[in-house]
């Protein structure tokens, strides 16, 4: 029965893990930074204004706070770890839609 027990138990953990790390939808998040208006500014692979999506992804690829970090740095806006040019503060997206989109971009925006 113990036996029975741990690996409906592990079953359980493993499908939670599987789905809490699933890839981030890109088609949403290209629509989200569509929407927002942060195209004028970046794009996926090659710098605007600001930094391709895909050498943000390569610059935090091995930092675990980047998703906290861009978040603060997204909402707040800020200037100069890409350069001079400033970011403008967001304070209009969502949280949900600013996770969704530092997720993308995290996992190598992919279109």
């Amino acid at each position: 029965m113990k036996r029975v027990l741990i690996g409906v138990m592990c079953s359980a953990f493993v499908s939670t893990a599987i789905t809490a790390h699933a890839a981030p939808d890109g088609a949403a998040a290209l629509s989200i930074v569509q929407k927002n208006n942060c195209l004028g500014c970046h794009a996926v692979k090659m710098q605007v204004v600001g930094p391709a999506y895909q050498a943000v992804a390569k610059k935090y690829k091995n930092d675990p706070s980047a998703p906290d970090k861009l978040f603060t740095k997204v909402r707040n806006g800020g200037a100069g770890v890409w350069g001079e040019i400033p970011m403008p503060p967001n304070p209009n997206i969502s949280d949900a839609d600013l996770h969704t989109v530092i997720a993308w971009i995290l996992a190598g925006a992919k279109s």
